[in-house]
């Protein structure tokens, strides 16, 4: 299989692993930007298109298709974020991001969805970004979707997503399948691992490269510590370099400078970078209002094999109770299905001892359905906050309230119902204290009486938002509606920090289609160019 990375490496370039320098390099760009993932991979490629000299930042190690072997030992240490642990403040929600060259875009499950109109509508009226209507976004998604090769899943569902098909027919529910940024996909089902095939059209395949085509220079295992700045303007980013093993500093230090500088090493790493900067915050909003799509997840057990591990991880949603709830009344929710492995599907099943041994042994024939909710428009919903350790690093700060959890029990009660519809034969949420149900009848009693409260019940994200949120003036947000900080001038942030509430959808496409626009004007500002003609 060829490894296209590797190749144009071997043509000459510019890609340096902090961990093997010996000395403390200054580097000089015009622009320096923190962060190789969606946002980040798609202003690389358009700043060095406009004739930019780019310098990218990445804390995680360069891994490319020669580098995936499908194994979970080897790939939630290496490409992900605390070893696909990291937690919030209290534990009680497990969030997956990536943490390599091509970010959280090298890891999900390709699942590509335009911001829902709702939610563009909402930002408008409420926040005040009168540009981003869904007719001015629209361009830049479907440029986006055509680079990317984003598109409807044309095979089969496998049986974890057809079940979800199934249950929710039987009760009339209405599904859709999902765009998927793929290319002569192979159906494997270990996208979380990183595509053996390069057909997952991440930034790894696409943007980084191109951007290195045009001169570009990729430092990888640098993590970017704190920016210096001189007044209103931003002059020089510190990194640390790491050791090999991508944790430990190496006791090198890197400099930066930069006429511009682009934050987006995501939500939670760029508010905290600007935190441990001391960045100047007037209203007290940088970090805050940080939302996750906090999820739940209910688990079925099916006489047939499931094989949950086997084909595309998610091509079958609904957004019924999403579309049947005010966007400002109780948080609806995305119902979708995740691909089961087996270090995933142990570390967040609930039980232990012989009963978690049997659960484990029913492996294959486990489909286990997810309920993706939609935070920060009902005014108690206010997300959480990102704060810092006493050693500078990240934590997120998420408390989980009665309104959430009113949602929560909605959602599983929605979940048990179309599992049953579907043909299980036990149905539980992933909760400490449930005793499984065999029917619906018995689910319905049961969850309308489990208690629900952190710890107990299960909780976790892929989909990370807010915390550098753009608002229409410095005292509703941290950046305007191009992400440059109304502070500090020469400062921008593209990635998903950006947005004022959660998408209620996979943010995935909206940080390109946004960060495109905003890289095109940034572009264009830097150069003295004229603006994008799809403006």
């Amino acid at each position: 299989m060829r490894d296209p990375f590797r190749e144009g490496l071997a043509t000459g370039w510019k890609h340096i692993d902090a961990s093997q320098l010996i000395d403390n390099p200054t580097f000089e760009a015009d622009v320096v930007i923190v962060g190789s993932g969606a946002g980040g991979g798609v202003t690389a490629e358009i700043l060095t298109a406009a004739g930019l000299k780019v310098v990218i930042v990445e804390e995680g190690p360069l891994r490319t298709s020669s580098d995936f072997h499908m194994r979970e030992a080897e790939a939630y240490p290496d490409l992900y974020q605390e070893s696909a642990a990291r937690k919030t403040a209290d534990k009680a929600i497990n969030i997956l991001q990536g943490r390599c060259v091509g970010g959280s875009t090298t890891v999900n499950w390709t699942s590509s969805f335009r911001t829902p109109p709702t939610t563009l509508n909402w930002w408008q009226s409420a926040h005040g970004l009168k540009r981003l209507s869904v007719e001015a976004m629209a361009p830049w998604f479907a440029a986006m979707e055509h680079r990317l090769h984003v598109g409807l899943w044309p095979l089969p569902p496998n049986e974890n997503n057809a079940a979800l098909a199934r249950g929710a027919a039987k009760l009339g529910i209405p599904v859709a399948v999902i765009p998927r940024n793929v290319k002569l996909c192979w159906n494997l089902g270990y996208c979380g691992m990183g595509c053996p095939t390069n057909a997952k059209q991440s930034m790894l395949l696409t943007t980084i490269p191109a951007a290195l085509t045009n001169g570009a220079t990729l430092i990888s295992r640098l993590r970017a510590e704190r920016l210096e700045f001189s007044g209103r303007r931003a002059v020089s980013l510190t990194g640390t370099a790491l050791k090999p093993d991508g944790l430990h500093p190496s006791g090198i230090t890197v400099t930066l400078r930069a006429r511009h500088f682009v934050l987006s090493g995501g939500a939670i790493n760029s508010p905290a970078l600007l935190m441990r900067s001391a960045a100047t915050d007037p209203h007290g909003l940088l970090g805050k209002r940080t939302f996750l799509h906090p999820t739940l997840i209910s688990s079925g057990l099916f006489d047939q094999p499931i094989r949950a591990f086997s084909g595309a991880p998610q091509s079958i949603y609904s957004d019924h109770f999403l579309d049947s709830v005010a966007i400002d009344g109780p948080l609806g929710y995305k119902l979708e299905v995740p691909p089961l492995h087996p270090v995933l599907f142990s570390t967040t099943l609930q039980g232990w001892g012989e009963a978690h041994a049997r659960l484990m042994r029913e492996f294959a024939h486990s489909q286990t359905t997810l309920a993706l909710v939609r935070d920060g428009f009902n005014p108690d919903s206010r997300g959480g906050q990102v704060r810092l350790r006493d050693d500078g690093s990240a934590v997120l700060d998420y408390p989980l309230n009665a309104t959430y959890w009113e949602a929560a029990r909605r959602a599983l009660l929605t979940m048990a119902e179309i599992q049953f519809a579907a043909g299980a034969r036990w149905v539980t949420p992933v909760h400490e204290t449930s005793p499984g149900y065999t029917s619906w009848a018995e689910a319905k009693r049961g969850l309308a009486e489990l208690p629900l409260a952190p710890l107990v019940c299960r909780v976790v994200s892929a989909h990370v938002m807010g915390g550098c949120a753009m608002g229409d003036a410095p005292e509703h947000g941290v950046v305007d509606d191009e992400g440059r900080h109304f502070q500090i001038e020469n400062l921008s942030v593209h990635d998903g920090s950006l947005f004022p509430t959660s998408i209620g959808a996979n943010p995935q496409l909206s940080i390109y289609g946004l960060v495109a626009r905003n890289a095109s004007l940034l572009a264009a500002a830097l150069t003295g160019q004229p603006k994008p003609a799809i403006l």
